[in-house]
């Protein structure tokens, strides 16, 4: 009996230490891809603000009483289309009274040029008389040698010599005056040419025209309103922007623009101050970026109290959308294209120092310090530490770690399209849509603009 109870606890013992023998434990699934490999341009991101071409404040050039107003408020305006009248009587008055100085000033030249034919016969009779008293004189001398006439008869002779020489000097000068006053008649005239050129300024400067086409403002002064024009403080009737091209500004910090500077000099990137590189636009409620412009103007100096430079772009608005004082998205190209590998975020870690990927060789896990760069189509571009082929791990990352065996499933990796190009070339210049400046005024002197000519404000 004491044998059998034995067996029984010995047989007990080696089944309970059967059954609490610890499983072999699983292995942790990992998902893996390759990295994506493809042609792309690193587009930088910037945030920029739109700014019309040409904004003109609507001044008056001279004062009176606003008659009546010709646009309708907020709506598109050509260049040349009459906006205001200002009384024009007073000035109408101005033109006829410098149209009468200039009758008067020749009336003026004329009387003098009759006062010089005048004073010429004067001086012709005056030397005429001259000659003959110095021959009565000479003779009553001859004569007085003699004692043939008396010295009161002498004395008659040189007084009247002296009265001949007096009147031809004074004719002498009776045609200097004459002259003179021909040429202040000129001078008269010509001052009242000037005067009713000036006149006819005010006169024209009554009527105010659009200087540049664009969307008008509301009128700030209504009619029968006295407006202080010509002045510093002349009133402000109206402004105009224009819609069609516009600029978008946007700043980069030193770190971009020194990037952009080394591109160049490397010859990988054409320089922005040269070239026309495209620049691609959003709004905030728009998907992607589908506005595409180029770049028009960089600054010459940087911000003393931002450290960033200045950049602008210029894009068609064609249907009109982009307004002056929006916020947009822009991106210009930060690169040359090239082909690059592109990782989900979600495949990086990060520790104190860098930033690393696992990757699966054999079922062991790897450890790959990495170097990164932009987001491209929803991916992060691998500047250094990747070649393509790898088996990357994209899920489960933190179920790893280096040396560790794992289990390992396929994945993809998505590429979430961004519309931006994969390649771009600057704009040749048939495609330029910046505003051409204004041409040299022809032999060095500005060219004088006709009084028929529409007329505006763009002070």
């Amino acid at each position: 009996m004491t044998v059998l109870l034995l067996s029984f606890f010995v047989c007990l013992v080696g089944c309970n230490q059967q059954n609490s023998a610890a499983p072999t434990p699983n292995l942790p699934v990992v998902t893996v891809a390759k990295p994506v490999t493809k042609q792309i341009v690193e587009w930088d991101a910037y945030t920029g603000r739109l700014e019309a071409i040409d904004f003109v404040e609507i001044r008056a050039r001279v004062s009176g009483y606003l008659k009546t107003t010709h646009f309708d408020e907020g709506q598109i305006v050509n260049k040349g289309d009459l906006l205001f009248i200002i009384d024009p009587r007073p000035y109408q008055a101005e033109l006829n009274g410098a149209r009468a100085s200039l009758s008067q000033a020749n009336s003026q030249l004329i009387q003098a040029k009759a006062q010089l034919e005048e004073a010429k016969a004067q001086y012709q009779q005056s030397e005429a008389q001259l000659v003959l008293s110095t021959a009565q004189l000479n003779r009553a001398r001859s004569l007085k040698s003699k004692n043939v006439t008396t010295q009161d008869e002498l004395d008659q002779q040189e007084a009247a010599y002296l009265q001949a020489k007096a009147d031809h000097e004074a004719s002498q000068a009776g045609i200097s005056s004459a002259k003179a006053t021909i040429e202040t008649a000129h001078a008269v005239i010509e001052a009242a040419k000037a005067g009713i050129d000036t006149a006819q300024l005010n006169l024209d400067y009554t009527r105010i025209y659009a200087p540049v086409a664009g969307r008008i403002s509301r009128k700030n002064v209504s009619e029968g309103n006295l407006i202080n024009g010509g002045t510093t403080n002349s009133s402000l009737l109206t402004t105009i922007t224009s819609v069609k091209p516009i600029y978008c500004n946007f700043d980069a910090n030193e770190q971009d623009v020194l990037k952009y500077i080394r591109s160049a000099q490397a010859g990988k990137r054409a320089s922005s101050r040269e070239a026309k590189n495209p620049v691609f636009l959003g709004l905030i409620d728009e998907t992607g970026f589908p506005h595409q412009g180029h770049m028009d103007f960089v600054d010459n100096r940087f911000d003393p109290d931002t450290a960033s430079m200045r950049a602008r772009c210029v894009f068609p608005n064609k249907d009109q959308v982009l307004i002056p004082g929006m916020f947009a998205r822009i991106r210009i190209p930060g690169s040359d294209s090239y082909n690059a590998v592109l990782i989900p975020d979600s495949a990086v870690g990060t520790d104190q120092s860098s930033q690393y990927v696992y990757h699966v060789v054999d079922d062991i896990v790897q450890r790959r310090i990495v170097k990164l760069g932009p987001i491209v189509d929803g991916l992060r571009v691998v500047r250094e530490g990747l070649s393509g082929s790898e088996s990357l791990i994209i899920e489960g990352l933190l179920q790893a770690r280096p040396e560790m065996k794992v289990t390992s499933q396929p994945g993809t990796i998505e590429v979430v399209e961004d519309g931006l190009p994969d390649s771009y070339e600057p704009l040749p210049p048939e495609q330029w849509i910046s505003p051409d400046p204004d041409p040299l005024p022809q032999s060095g002197t500005q060219k004088v603009t006709s009084v028929d000519e529409p007329q505006g404000d763009s002070q």
